[in-house]
């Protein structure tokens, strides 16, 4: 009669004596899983190093011939640098607009005692309802009416308003003790002065984390750019990478050049990502309770 044998028995005769097996096994599937997952970039990386014939050769999975001089293309001939500037530009705008503005929004809420406080903050949540894909025929009317069509305004000024950010901000401003707030009310310490002195260096994690996804939110914008803007140089990152697809050598779509320009705009957000992930991590943690 067949006896079944135990997996981890037989993988733990192989392993070292005293190595934990059921950590083995862990580790092995988080790295698996991890270049499973990392596998699309690994060959745009790849494909970023090829010139055109040799993408189209499927069981050519080497580095390819031109190097890096697909990197260099898609910066000098294709304006690329340019691009990555203007999207440094909004994204940044954005996220201290977005920052500051969510901040007074949720002091407000959380402070003051206002007439329909609650009617107030459902109808703020209600606007995640109207993303801007959604707004898109009204806003771009609006931007002409005020003047600011093809300039910085008009890819900035949609963005900060944030009922996600006010949500974030007032759910943690509401778990700060009261009684900061009572002993600051006895000092005679105004609004501001509490927002800038209390408020904030108890909510920078917070504000971190909420930074770093205006940000890459922010960078990835590609629909309300290229509707609004007619100046190519003024364009982002997201709607130069269109710009190189529609560039074609002998009939063929030039991945290798695509695939360098987006390694090139992924490398922004994920210096970002990387540097503030900790503060990313913790507000992900506070949304989910």
């Amino acid at each position: 009669m067949a006896t079944r044998t135990n997996p981890d028995s037989a993988l733990a005769g192989l392993l070292p004596e005293g190595v934990d097996t059921e950590r083995v096994l862990i580790h092995g599937g988080l790295i698996f899983s991890i270049l499973l997952m990392g596998l699309p970039l690994i060959l745009a990386l790849i494909m970023s190093t090829q010139n055109t014939s040799e993408v189209y050769q499927v069981t050519n999975v080497g580095v390819g011939s031109q190097g890096l001089s697909n990197y260099e293309t898609a910066l000098t001939q294709y304006n690329f640098g340019q691009y990555i500037i203007n999207s440094i530009v909004m994204s940044a705008i954005i996220v201290v607009g977005k920052v500051a503005l969510s901040l007074f929004a949720a002091l407000a809420l959380v402070y003051y005692k206002l007439p329909y406080e609650r009617a107030i903050f459902m109808f703020i949540l209600l606007t995640l309802l109207l993303p801007v894909p959604v707004r898109i025929v009204p806003l771009f009317d609006l931007m002409s009416r005020l003047g600011w069509g093809n300039t910085i305004m008009a890819i900035t000024g949609p963005y900060i308003a944030s009922a996600t950010a006010v949500f974030l901000f007032r759910q943690h401003f509401m778990a700060i003790p009261a009684s900061l707030v009572e002993n600051a009310h006895l000092d005679g310490v105004g609004p501001l002065t509490f927002l800038w002195e209390v408020l904030i260096p108890m909510s920078k994690g917070m504000i971190a984390g909420v930074s770093v996804i205006t940000f890459i939110y922010s960078w990835n914008q590609y629909l309300w750019p290229l509707i609004i803007m007619t100046d190519q140089s003024k364009q982002v990152v997201q709607v130069g990478l269109r710009f190189i697809q529609g560039a074609a050598q002998s009939g063929l779509t030039q991945w290798g050049l695509i695939m360098a320009g987006a390694i090139i705009a992924l490398l922004p957000p994920l210096v970002v990502l990387i540097v503030m992930h900790r503060p990313l991590l913790e507000t992900l943690a506070i949304q989910q309770k």
